[in-house]
């Protein structure tokens, strides 16, 4: 089930996923799937309709909740066009559908805010979080949910004597411990404030990098980003997947001493939340002689 729900090809190819009973919405990807002449506001709109028309065709009764991250963050970066969320939530409010969002990549200041759907403007019943939680330091996941959630919870339990879904490491006390330790941190040496404040910066030279003729696109919100590379930039049309850019690409940059992800033909930036001005500017610097 959790290879199910996402949807990286990727994960799925050579194995039996995704399962009939998870089904993916269309990607809020304006840059590859906007149509011509449309606008980025009808382009959301058609994702809304396109879900809503899922939500039909599947039957409202049977469908339990709606799982997006604020930034598509390992599928490329992908920031969700302008009005986006604003569209979804009053459809899965129509159909009484809840609302989780992933905050594994942008929750803790990413974004520039302790999480992501503050930056974005979504309203979930449950948001799941994980690596900023301890900084990494410890592998710790969380999740919040609504007050009728956990009664149910709750009320189950006592008929069944116990709580069935536990996990061996639920609750780990260094887990814990770490994460408590990191929050903390994140609050005194006020992380969230700094990185909002050199967000502006990073995302200047993010997007100077589309002068260059082999980017199509960059995208980025608060302090994570992407470039997407093109063979063409008139027609957008991408490298042939035999080629390997997107990997040629992060070893040149490697070799100019900047460690960057590729997704694909998409160049992910992801850097520390203390980043300074100064290192920002030397990043892309090394990044452009690359």
């Amino acid at each position: 089930a959790t290879a199910s729900l996402t949807g990286l090809p990727w994960v799925h190819n050579d194995f039996d996923v995704p399962i009939n009973r998870i089904l993916h919405t269309s990607c809020p990807h304006y840059y590859r799937y906007g149509q011509e002449g449309e606008t980025e506001e009808e382009f959301a709109t058609r994702m809304a309709e396109d879900l809503e028309a899922m939500i039909l065709k599947e039957g409202p009764e049977t469908v339990a909740g709606f799982i997006a991250e604020p930034i598509m963050g390992a599928g490329g970066v992908l920031v969700p066009p302008r009005g986006y969320f604003d569209k979804i939530q009053p459809i899965l409010e129509t159909y009484d559908i809840r609302f989780i969002a992933d905050e594994v990549i942008c929750g803790f200041g990413r974004t520039g805010n302790w999480f992501g759907t503050t930056t974005m403007g979504m309203k979930p019943h449950s948001i799941s979080m994980a690596k900023a939680i301890t900084s990494a330091y410890f592998p710790l996941s969380a999740l919040t949910i609504e007050e009728d959630l956990y009664q149910a919870m709750l009320d189950e339990s006592r008929k069944l004597g116990t709580f069935g879904h536990g996990f061996t490491y639920t609750a780990h006390p260094v887990g814990c411990a770490v994460a408590l330790k990191t929050i903390e941190i994140y609050q005194r040496d006020k992380i969230m404030e700094h990185a909002a404040k050199v967000s502006p910066v990073f995302q200047s030279r993010l997007a100077r990098l589309g002068e260059h003729p082999l980017v199509g696109e960059t995208r980025g919100v608060g302090l994570i980003g992407a470039i997407e590379l093109v063979a063409d930039k008139a027609s957008k049309r991408s490298f042939a997947p035999k080629h390997m850019i997107g990997a040629a690409t992060i070893k040149m940059m490697e070799e100019n001493g900047v460690i960057l992800r590729n997704i694909q033909d998409s160049i992910a930036f992801c850097p520390p939340l203390i980043i300074t001005t100064d290192e920002i500017h030397d990043m892309f610097d090394r990044v452009e002689k690359g």
